[in-house]
């Protein structure tokens, strides 16, 4: 049971201070290029991984596109952990149709009473379907829609019955469904700003402990600058503020605007940059801050464009208070 505890300790730091949502697997960044650049892709969102990031920039991609994305998640904690990605954004007269996929697995899981039986095994898992659309109400503006189904399985049943004394009570398996909506406007040819809302829909309940737990919604406001645009070097700069909006202004003994400044700098934020040399060889980095889950550090990585194909890679190990290594590995192929 070593894993579920670790688990849950990790995702407490990222949300502490909050009402404790469930199926937190959909704040986990998917991506090689987005991880790299600090999770800022909101304003950018210009491959599958719009599906994840914000839908109206679908309506800005103009061949179809695959992403696949692996990571050997946090191994630090767990050595059979991965975190998978699969992107798909096909264009459309009427606009584009996104469908993505993500996968996290923390290995099997080994069940041993107190007395030192061994009870049996199993693997945890959750899964996220989505079904996405962008469309452009006019050449500088984007909108999207995404709706997913989303499967978590904890704790097998027969854990719960073997197991009782240990107390958990928040195992077992929900399904549930979940909507996501974008914004995508760019004023000028160097310039995007972006909003997403994500994650809103019912509360995810359990079925063998009966517990349930509100989804994630998450709130995010992005912007993204391109100070230098040359055949040879194109630099993009991208700021983002993600906000989970569960738990909000809990504290009814502040004022207003006390509970907004909290909330603000609660908030995740994020800035990345982008060097492009001739379209062929990528250069990232960026800094993620997050103060009330102490997470904060510096990203980067890089990629190689050629034929049609991308290759990148994404670190971002650093904003973890513990030792471990985190990298995601992602393949783009754009087709003609």
């Amino acid at each position: 049971m070593r894993k579920i505890f670790l688990l849950v300790l990790l995702f407490s730091t990222m949300l502490t201070g909050q009402r404790r949502p469930g199926a937190v697997f959909l704040l986990i960044w998917p991506g090689a290029r987005p991880t790299a650049l600090a999770g800022s892709f909101a304003a950018i969102a210009d491959d599958p991984t719009a599906c994840y990031y914000n839908q109206a920039g679908l309506a800005f991609i103009e061949n179809t596109m695959i992403t696949l994305q692996h990571a050997n998640w946090l191994p630090a904690l767990q050595s059979d952990m991965y975190y998978e990605f699969i992107g798909v954004a096909k264009p459309f007269k009427f606009g584009t149709l996104g469908f993505n996929i993500i996968y996290l697995t923390t290995g099997k899981t080994q069940v041993v009473d107190p007395e030192g039986t061994h009870l049996g095994e199993y693997t945890t898992f959750d899964i996220s379907i989505g079904f996405n659309y962008g469309f452009k109400l006019n050449s500088k503006l984007g909108l999207g829609l995404g709706w997913k189904i989303i499967y978590s399985y904890l704790v097998p049943e027969w854990v719960l019955v073997k197991m009782p004394g240990l107390g958990i009570d928040k195992g077992g398996t929900g399904l549930i469904y979940a909507f996501d909506s974008g914004v995508l406007y760019k004023p000028f040819k160097f310039v995007s700003l972006a909003g997403a809302l994500q994650n809103i829909g019912p509360d995810i309940s359990y079925s063998e402990s009966g517990s349930s737990d509100p989804l994630p919604y998450t709130f995010r406001l992005a912007a993204k600058f391109d100070p230098v645009q040359t055949r040879v070097v194109h630099i993009t700069l991208t700021a983002e503020v993600t906000k989970i909006l569960v738990g909000m202004f809990a504290q009814e003994d502040n004022s207003f605007f006390e509970n907004l400044k909290y909330e603000f700098e609660e908030a995740w934020k994020s800035i990345g940059l982008e060097i492009d040399y001739y379209e062929f060889i990528k250069l990232r980095g960026g800094y993620f801050y997050d103060k009330e889950g102490a997470r904060k550090g510096l990203t980067f990585g890089g990629g190689i464009r050629a034929g049609g194909f991308s290759l990148d890679v994404g670190v971002d190990q650093a904003i973890y208070d513990f030792q471990t290594s985190n990298r995601k590995f992602s393949l783009t192929y754009r087709f003609k």
